[in-house]
């Protein structure tokens, strides 16, 4: 069990320390999107693999249609979303909406797992706002807080315009400035105040 003072980190993103030794999150931006008890769920956002949505589509046998939804996705990254699951595609998207099967981060956000979520893109163009990445990064109960107390991450409340909006390679940077910190300033020791 959590102790009573633990805060959910969702909605939040996940800045991994220059010192992050474990290569699947090295140079990551992360974000959460559950965190309870049970242990914490996110996708990294800042790691495009070398695919587009019109590939993804395209293996899953999903018609990408001609208009909106092929100017909208086709040319979009794929990203690694972190090296749970890495078989399994998972949308994050703005508005949330209503999915088969899907975690409702806030009011506005969603992670869905379904087919019913690329269905609707490949016929309508929508969700307007989706971060599609193949796999997910999980950690237990307590995990999370053990790292954090290791200084492994530093954390920000998120920005969706960041993932939406912003180039994969500017993103970590972005959500750096949120903390008025310069990655390049990150020293790879960090102290206790």
């Amino acid at each position: 069990m959590m102790p009573v003072n633990t805060v959910s980190l969702a909605n939040h993103f996940l800045i991994a320390m220059p010192a992050m030794a474990d290569p699947n999150f090295s140079r990551t931006l992360t974000y959460i999107c559950e965190h309870n008890a049970d242990g914490a769920l996110g996708i990294i956002v800042n790691r495009p693999i070398d695919m587009n949505l019109a590939g993804l589509f395209d293996r899953v046998s999903i018609e990408l249609d001609e208009g909106d939804a092929q100017i909208r996705y086709a040319n979009l990254p794929v990203y690694f979303g972190g090296p749970v699951q890495t078989d399994r595609g998972f949308v994050l998207h703005r508005p949330a909406g209503h999915w088969q099967s899907s975690l409702n981060v806030n009011e506005e956000l969603a992670l869905t797992s379904s087919r019913d979520i690329l269905q609707a893109m490949g016929s309508t163009g929508e969700p307007a706002e989706v971060l599609v990445t193949l796999g997910y990064a999980g950690w237990t109960a307590g995990q999370l807080e053990w790292e954090l107390a290791q200084n492994a991450w530093l954390t920000v409340e998120a920005d969706p315009a960041i993932m939406f909006e912003l180039p994969p390679e500017e993103r970590l940077a972005a959500a750096m400035q949120l903390l008025g910190v310069d990655f390049a300033n990150l020293s790879e020791v960090a102290g206790h105040a």
